[in-house]
């Protein structure tokens, strides 16, 4: 069984994050339902930083979806714009935030950056290891 989503936000790393835009700030609030009740949970993201708390205050942006959907993202198992095109999620306010979702919340499993892949190929055709 994977990670749930409070489990994930509640262990997320608030050290700089390098992989955020350095410009990029905001709010984001996450309405999971599930049980019959919605838990809040309310991102705040500046200079690569990235704060959780619980709240259910106003944000520059506001996500919804089902407690199993959000689980799937907290895994790696759903990126947030697959979730949004098949309606699994739904979005209010600035949707240029959506997007950070992704790299807050990890990536599929054994994935790997396409500078990590191209330095191995590149590497390999020297004759050399990365």
């Amino acid at each position: 069984m994977g990670t749930s989503t409070a489990r994930y936000l509640q262990e997320l790393d608030t050290g700089r994050r390098p992989d955020l835009p350095e410009t990029t700030t905001g709010t984001m609030r996450l309405d999971i339902r599930g049980n019959g009740c919605t838990d809040h949970w309310y991102l705040t993201i500046a200079d690569q930083h990235v704060r959780v708390t619980r709240s259910a205050d106003d944000a520059d942006l506001v996500v919804r979806a089902d407690r199993a959907v959000f689980d799937q993202l907290a895994n790696g198992e759903l990126p947030p714009g697959t979730a949004m095109l098949r309606n699994d999620l739904t979005v209010q306010g600035d949707i240029r935030l959506l997007m950070l979702l992704r790299r807050i919340f990890p990536g599929p499993r054994g994935a790997r950056h396409p500078r990590e892949l191209g330095r191995a190929a590149l590497a390999a055709r020297e004759g050399r290891r990365p």
